[in-house]
């Protein structure tokens, strides 16, 4: 035994060690998983031995751990995914790394040596959903298995190196109640809320990045009666709504030929054609704006969706353009028209500087003769405030 190397079972992992022992073992087990842990275990032991190193079984145990991560997950990402107190994990490059914790952005101490073992790990994780990371495809959006949304951006794209942005969702959605207790809307608001939603009013909820405006969309959904239909449409799927009778469409991104993708407006489309009582589209943000408030004037009132919007004003200004990205030539005083008449109630988000999201506004829009539409804030001391908009 002369010519083993001994670690004690307090020492930190060799890092050259652990390099060798992760190339020998990722190329011999790639093309297929290890039956369980105790046989990863054995395997990592075996590669130390060959190499001539004795490790405790604890060291042994953990580096047949990060295998395991870096095997079937994201590598050194993985405790971050297992910590439920994280809501976003962002990756700028090998090298830093930050996640955000109740709302707030923190640094968080992270390497993974190389921008080539970033790319590795999202294309291990990206390749049985059939996706692609490369130059020729430098962007890449995927939902997880547990449910988390990922994206990733890699050079020449992204200056800082390969970007992967990871965002994650509660199991369980958040109910009115829980957000009463945290501030983000009071019991006044949530009773009025509550009383729009059953009596079918069109609803859109803007707001910036991080807002909170799906957490919302899930509340406003926890109202709709339950001998209702829903249909839900979104770009990655994000909502977690508990109702007994939901369908979920998920748009398709092109495949590595550039062919069988399905948008969101296709899916809004064919969703006319499924018997919805409510159609709730998680995001506009584009053409299907026009389809979705041609659906909440055509029979099915009491719809839902989001959009990033500075201000209600403005969420009116970037529905008049979405509309108008559409093939349908309409001009802006009937674009106008179409709005009035779809959207009752518009619900914006904030998020506060210590990283509390709020229900800032409540929004009445009504349409009125000549194309204009009107705006009578309801809540946020802004009563019987009424604004004209062209």
């Amino acid at each position: 035994m002369s010519d083993v190397s001994v670690v004690g079972a307090d020492e930190p992992l060799p890092h050259e060690v652990k390099e060798s022992i992760r190339g020998r073992l990722l190329e011999e087990l790639s093309g297929g998983r290890a039956a369980n842990a105790g046989d990863l275990e054995r395997r990592v032991e075996e590669a130390l031995l060959a190499e001539g190193h004795l490790w405790p079984k604890r060291m042994v145990r953990r580096l047949a751990g990060e295998l395991s991560d870096e095997l079937f997950g994201l590598g050194p990402l993985e405790p971050l995914l297992r910590d439920p107190g994280i809501s976003e994990i962002m990756l700028n490059g090998p090298d830093s790394a930050f996640v955000e914790r109740e709302g707030v952005i923190e640094r968080f101490e992270l390497s993974l040596g190389s921008d080539a073992r970033v790319i590795e790990l999202v294309r291990r994780v990206i390749g049985p959903l059939n996706l692609r990371l490369d130059e020729t495809s430098p962007m890449v959006d995927a939902r997880l298995p547990d449910g988390s949304r990922l994206n990733a951006v890699i050079p020449p794209l992204c200056l800082n190196g390969p970007t992967v942005t990871i965002r994650r969702f509660r199991r369980s959605p958040f109910t009115a109640s829980e957000l009463i207790e945290t501030g983000t809307l009071n019991s006044e608001t949530a009773s009025l809320l509550e009383q729009a939603v059953r009596q079918r009013a069109n609803v859109i909820i803007s707001g910036g990045a991080s807002s909170g405006k799906t957490t919302m969309m899930n509340v406003l959904s926890s109202f709709i009666p339950r001998n209702e239909r829903l249909i839900t449409i979104e770009d990655a799927a994000e909502l977690k709504i508990e109702h007994p009778h939901v369908v979920s469409l998920e748009s398709r991104p092109p495949n590595i030929e550039g062919r069988g993708e399905v948008t969101v407006r296709n899916l809004v489309r064919n969703a006319l054609r499924m018997r919805p009582d409510r159609i709730i589209v998680g995001e506009v943000r584009g053409a299907e704006a026009l389809d979705m408030l041609q659906a909440m004037n055509t029979g099915h009132p009491g719809s839902l969706s989001t959009a990033h919007a500075n201000s209600p004003r403005d969420l009116l200004a970037r529905l008049e353009t979405m509309v108008m990205m559409s093939d349908v030539g309409l001009d802006q005083p009937a674009v106008a028209r179409q709005i009035g008449s779809a959207l009752d109630l518009i619900l914006h988000m904030e998020r506060k500087p210590d990283g509390l999201r709020v229900l800032s506004e409540v929004v009445s829009v009504q349409g009125i003769p000549g194309g204009d539409i009107e705006l009578e804030y309801l809540f946020k001391g802004k009563s019987d405030q009424k604004e004209n908009m062209a």
